[in-house]
């Protein structure tokens, strides 16, 4: 199929990586005012998002998915063009199904092969394809033929560099527009140094099928990491993972910004797109956590015990901007309700103008 999305210059990016629960629309939209120049979704499993129905919403001005009264996936105008749909699949048509149930509001789709996470693996999903190249590939093939997207593909280095050599290669012949390259093993922890050393030979095995661009993923903690890495590599892009959990303002060529300054900034776009609480307290426990005098202290004792926005938004003084928010947002829906009655009430006015004329008509005949 001929790509009917525009095309998506990979190289020279800084990327918000895919992380499950943290990257979720406030993050990536606060990751994007940092500097980011592409942001992943969390992985989103293919059955999930099939099913969805596409709804506007106009108190907060987001593109929300949703199946039943379970919110699939939002997206906001300010990431149009820049957010990436990572992709849970382990079969080629679900995953198109899936792809294309997203389409509308995505820039591109990836393919997860790299997720060791148990849920993944179990269902032939995320690292699991590693080790299944014909379905990995199948995959990758039928997205690329059939959804007119940029498709792109996240992978781990298998445990012998020619292992993954012999893979890489394949996955460039499929034509993948970009490949990012986590630099880690499935069995290794976050926690155990990322092997860049071997990354540049995968990059210069990719060339030589096709010169795309290679992300480098692993151990990128803020933006001065970022010509280090790639200078070491020959990657041509780098991926964020902890760095911008903990702080997602690594993204920021300046530096790093304090705790309290980006809690407040995430916690504000948790109320502009009315992020679901759980989430968002989720969130903003896992930052700074690479301080242990930070999770020690009273103020992270009182993030654990909140039980709403509002109770986070009362600990870092943010309740003006919760007041005005929320009730502009009450304001809008109240608009929109106005607005479906009105229109409601007309159709059935009409349609009792129909039933009248025919009841008149039927009489005179």
């Amino acid at each position: 199929m001929t790509n009917t999305h525009p095309d998506i210059d990979y190289a020279n990016k800084v990327i918000l990586a895919p992380m499950v629960r943290i990257g979720t629309l406030p993050m990536r939209l606060l990751a994007l005012e940092y500097g980011a120049d592409l942001v992943w979704t969390e992985e989103l499993v293919d059955k999930r998002i099939i099913g969805s129905v596409r709804e506007y919403n106009e108190a907060t001005g987001t593109i929300d998915y949703r199946k039943g009264k379970s919110l699939t996936f939002s997206t906001h105008p300010d990431e149009k063009g820049k957010v990436i749909l990572q992709l849970g699949t382990a079969d080629p048509d679900l995953a198109l199904q899936a792809a294309l149930t997203l389409k509308q509001d995505v820039a591109g789709v990836d393919l997860n092969c790299g997720c060791p996470k148990k849920f993944s693996v179990q269902g032939g999903m995320g690292a699991a394809l590693l080790t299944d190249p014909d379905r990995l590939c199948k995959i990758l093939e039928n997205l690329i033929c059939h959804t007119g997207m940029p498709v792109t593909c996240k992978i781990r280095l298998l445990p012998t560099q020619e292992e993954t050599l012999k893979l890489v290669k394949r996955i460039a012949a499929t034509g993948i527009k970009a490949l990012t390259v986590h630099c880690r093993t499935k069995e290794m922890r976050s926690t155990e140094k990322a092997l860049w050393e071997r990354l540049r030979e995968v990059v210069e095995a990719v060339k030589s099928v096709r010169d795309i661009p290679v992300t480098v993923n692993g151990d990128i903690f803020q933006y001065a990491d970022i010509e280090k890495v790639k200078k070491l590599t020959h990657a041509d892009s780098a991926m964020i993972a902890r760095g911008a959990q903990w702080n997602p303002s690594a993204f920021r060529k300046e530096g790093l910004l304090p705790f309290g300054e980006v809690v407040r900034a995430y916690i504000k776009k948790c109320v502009d797109t009315e992020n679901v609480f759980q989430n968002t307290k989720y969130v903003i426990l896992c930052m700074n956590t690479e301080d242990s005098d930070h999770t020690r202290s009273e103020l992270y004792r009182s993030m654990q015990k909140s039980k709403s926005t509002e109770d986070l938004c009362q600990i870092f003084g943010l309740m003006d901007y919760y007041r005005k928010v929320t009730s502009e947002q009450q304001a809008k829906r109240k608009t929109e309700n106005d607005e479906t009655e009105n229109e409601n009430k007309r159709e059935r006015d009409d349609e009792d103008k129909q039933e009248g004329q025919i009841e008149k008509k039927s009489k005179s005949e």
